[in-house]
């Protein structure tokens, strides 16, 4: 079980313990949950803290009621979404067009970056923290409606049927949107910081246009999310893995993709700030307690009337 459902599963079970002090440890994990994913999808922190308070603010009519960590996930992800990609300041650097697919296949110098046997370095704090840096920018570089597909399933762990609940799109449309993003961050992760996705030992790549099939390379290029998640049916699986072992730049390739996706999920997660998440909790234990409160006198009212 990953940490968002650790957390919200724990979340769910103070709230129906109905005490304050329950709740407040609840919010508290709400709180860091709903704050990272605004981090990763606005990248801005003052976006983040007001899509948190919002989002939050909203939640506390229905706290009570939710008693699955999945439908809560899913219902504040959803509200967290909209209010995101409604108020975050653009990137200029953000591509302007969708994606191509195309315009994500690696040029005959890229090629030639991934060969050779480098040799190993150890990764210390200071390499961990460039690489994070990088991957925040790669991913705030995404087109809105692909940067919103890879935070939710690469870096908060959801499955393709929780990403479709929350944003609405076909399944279909989710592994297209996926993949692409996925390239486009393998792409930038590799101009910015080239050795922290290069593929363990990979010797002699020729170049793509000289390969003896290029067009059956770029057939395989379309499926490689699909295999990395094992969504390939047995057939394709073998025909793809059957390409591989006779073409190494798309093998190269298939490894640089595969680490680019564990950064992402690796991604360590920014905490909001203490002060503001104290101001913040205090409001919502307030506002919990006199909905609380309303609904009590709601009930004795109905009661003695009857």
């Amino acid at each position: 079980m990953d940490r968002v459902r650790r957390e919200i599963e724990q979340a769910v079970q103070l709230i129906q313990r109905k005490d304050p002090k329950s709740l407040e440890a609840a919010l508290a994990l709400l709180q860091g949950t709903v704050f990272s994913f605004s981090m990763k999808v606005c990248g801005q922190r003052q976006d983040a803290e007001d899509t948190t308070q919002e989002v939050l603010l909203k939640s506390i009519p229905y706290l009570p009621k939710f008693d699955s960590p999945k439908a809560l996930i899913v219902w504040l992800y959803k509200v967290a979404k909209n209010h995101c990609l409604l108020s975050r300041r653009m990137s200029k650097f953000a591509p302007k067009e969708a994606l191509s697919l195309e315009g994500l296949m690696p040029d005959r110098r890229e090629l030639e970056r991934l060969s050779g046997n480098p040799d190993g370095t150890p990764e210390t704090a200071l390499l961990r923290r460039e690489n994070a840096k990088y991957l925040r920018q790669a991913v705030q570089k995404l087109p809105p409606e692909y940067r919103l597909i890879l935070v939710l399933h690469d870096m908060e762990e959801l499955s393709d049927a929780e990403v479709a609940e929350i944003t609405g799109l076909r399944l279909g449309t989710i592994r297209v949107r996926l993949h692409r993003a996925r390239l486009f961050v393998r792409k930038e992760l590799s101009k910015r910081n080239p050795e922290s996705i290069r593929p363990e030992i990979v010797k002699g790549i020729p170049e793509i246009a000289s390969h003896p099939s290029p067009r059956r390379c770029k057939e395989m290029f379309a499926e490689l999310s699909n295999y990395l998640d094992d969504e390939l049916d047995d057939s394709l699986c073998e025909e793809l893995e059957k390409h591989m072992d006779g073409c190494e730049p798309c093998k190269a390739f298939l490894s640089t993709l595969e680490k680019s996706i564990e950064q992402c999920r690796r991604a360590p997660n920014e905490s909001p700030n203490p002060d503001t998440t104290a101001a913040l909790r205090r409001e919502l234990l307030s506002e919990y307690q006199r909905l609380m409160t309303s609904v009590t006198e709601r009930s004795r009212n109905h009661t003695s009337r009857a």
